[in-house]
């Protein structure tokens, strides 16, 4: 299991900070990751459409080539702007 974390934007368009997921796949990496949920439809396309989308796995950002594995904990994130 990976804890899956949603913020800003992203959390209130998929109306869910997070969820407990089972990997779909081993070896996982956070591209994998974000095909999965965006397999999910609707909403959930924005993983697969959004260039601008942030990863972090335990608080460390990544890209989509990083690896993913139990116990992980994976924040998606827009970027944010200031002003």
């Amino acid at each position: 299991m990976i804890k899956l974390l949603y913020f800003a934007s992203l959390r209130e368009n998929l109306g869910s900070a997070g969820e407990s997921l089972e990997l779909p796949s081993d070896p996982c990496s956070v591209g994998a990751l974000r095909a999965h949920l965006a397999a999910r439809g609707d909403a959930w396309q924005v993983f697969a459409t959004s260039k601008s989308l942030r990863a972090a796995v335990n608080q460390k950002m990544v890209g989509a080539e990083a690896p993913v594995k139990a116990g992980d904990e994976v924040a998606f994130f827009p970027p944010v702007t200031g002003g």
